[in-house]
């Protein structure tokens, strides 16, 4: 028998990987991430227990590239959902309003693990500079670009920040802070219309959102000007 190419023998180890990237998910989703433990996980992955220390240098580190391998997949698909976006300013605001409901739908839908998540980050190691954190900043700073900014640089750690803010006061014990009320303020900061997006239910906006004008929401072409001023 021939012996495996080295693509093969690469895409082998991006499974493997990824099999314990969605373990580590589903057993702190379940468990709680004190609760789960590295041999838990490589008996879900189907891995061997040494596995995980060729990948990861430890629990922690594994963890934070499990959500942020969630967090990727999710905003992906976010930005996805909808289908394409229009040219030119209302196409960058739709963008950039995907990209926020995306964020927040983590903290919404994943509390386990985005509490764990929040925590880890606080402790002194902070951000995790793997693969999956990357094509997270990747996909985030796309957005901003698209949005408009000038200064992708300065603008992208600034929105990654009120973000990560968002989704603290969403999940803080005993005084959680409506998730509809922090897209809402996230939408008046940067102008965004709050029909953008995934809007939540059939609330009507709170106060001090913009709305689409009639002549957003029947799909006829709008030129810049009028996205901006939302005529």
């Amino acid at each position: 028998m021939s012996p495996r190419s080295a693509s093969v023998n690469e895409e082998l180890r991006r499974r493997s990987r990824e099999r314990l990237l969605h373990a580590t998910v589903e057993l702190v989703a379940e468990r709680g991430y004190e609760a789960t433990t590295l041999g838990d996980i490589a008996d879900r992955a189907g891995s061997a227990r040494g596995l995980i220390s060729y990948y990861f240098p430890g629990k922690r580190q594994l963890f934070q590239s499990a959500v942020h391998r969630l967090m990727h997949l999710t905003l992906s698909e976010g930005l996805e959902r909808g289908g394409p976006v229009p040219e030119g300013q209302l196409g960058g605001q739709e963008t950039l309003a995907r990209a926020i409901d995306a964020i927040l739908s983590m903290a919404r839908d994943h509390p386990v693990l985005m509490r764990a998540h929040m925590a880890g980050i606080l402790q002194q190691e902070g951000f995790v500079q793997c693969d999956e954190q990357q094509r997270l900043a990747s996909l985030l700073r796309d957005a901003v670009t698209r949005y408009g900014s000038p200064d992708p640089d300065t603008d992208y750690p600034l929105l990654r920040a009120l973000l990560m803010g968002a989704v603290v006061a969403v999940l803080l014990p005993g005084i959680p802070m409506p998730l509809e009320r922090l897209r809402a303020e996230l939408f008046v900061r940067y102008g965004l219309p709050w029909e953008l997006g995934a809007p939540p239910g059939d609330a009507p906006p709170p106060d001090g959102t913009r709305t689409l004008s009639p002549i957003h929401l029947s799909g006829r072409p709008v030129s810049d000007s009028q996205a901006a001023s939302g005529r």
